[in-house]
């Protein structure tokens, strides 16, 4: 993969829409700004996209949305994901759809388009008639086509003490975590553990351990040797049924639905 294009390319030429398709592989993308807004899909695996203030966990035959401006670097959870990315000038008087970041399910509609730009690498711009008219229609359908954002972000901790206890929950994400445990190992009381996470993150600390543990599973998904059993028991549950409920309550289905619904399909 070119690391580098998005930082030296994609604003190149400004009123051109700019395709990018590739293989992630283990890259990093380190933080970096675009004057265009991008369209930002993925299959294969989760990618994590880190502002400064938030972590998004971009599930596969999902989309991002990131308006331009906004600094994003970009980690990939497997060598096997594929991003495809669609680069658009946008003016003035875009609508508020185009100037706020969120991530969506690819309908349909919007998927076949995608289809026809898979092959597409490079600045398309108006005299390109035919790829123009299409990539266009495509960027008109987001806002047309998307039901609400889906809330899959974390915030981003700046207290200290809470960046090194968040480290340590995502590093031993294997074995369950209760509040009163997690306050001792840090020599803190519950109390003012409880009171760090809702100053700092504006969230409670269960609210924020469980979609710590949904967003990962969506990663331990994506590999079909593990059994969903197996994957709850990575997460730390004791119970399947628990993990079940838990992850349907945030994603909207059931684990063994969702992984059935995830299979890469847009091949190179």
């Amino acid at each position: 993969m070119n690391s580098k294009y998005y930082l030296t390319e994609v604003d190149k030429v400004p009123e051109s829409i700019y395709c990018y398709h590739d293989l992630m592989g283990e890259t990093f993308i380190e933080p970096h700004i675009h004057e265009k807004g991008q369209f930002l899909y993925t299959e294969g695996g989760v990618v994590h996209i880190k502002t400064n203030n938030r972590t998004y966990y971009l599930p596969a035959r999902h989309y991002m949305w990131i308006p331009p401006g906004i600094k994003h670097a970009i980690y990939p959870s497997s060598p096997k994901v594929i991003m495809r990315n669609l680069y658009f000038p946008l003016t003035e008087r875009a609508s508020i759809f185009y100037k706020k970041e969120g991530i969506y399910p690819v309908n349909n509609l919007v998927m076949e388009l995608l289809l026809f730009t898979k092959n597409w690498n490079g600045d398309i711009i108006k005299s390109q008639e035919t790829k123009y008219a299409i990539v266009n229609a495509f960027k008109a359908l987001l806002e047309q086509t998307v039901p609400q954002s889906l809330h899959l972000e974390l915030p981003q901790p700046t207290d200290r003490r809470l960046i090194h206890i968040i480290d340590y929950l995502t590093n031993h994400i294997h074995q369950e975590h209760l509040l009163p445990e997690l306050a001792s190992k840090f020599s803190m009381t519950d109390k003012s553990l409880y009171r760090l996470f809702k100053k700092d993150l504006g969230m409670s600390f269960i609210s924020y351990y469980t979609q710590l543990r949904v967003f990962k599973s969506l990663e331990y998904l994506m590999n079909p040797d593990y059994t969903i059993s197996e994957i709850a028991n990575m997460l730390g549950y004791s119970s399947l049924p628990t993990f079940s409920n838990t992850f349907s309550k945030i994603m909207g289905k059931r684990p063994s639905d969702y992984r059935k619904s995830n299979e890469i399909y847009l091949v190179s």
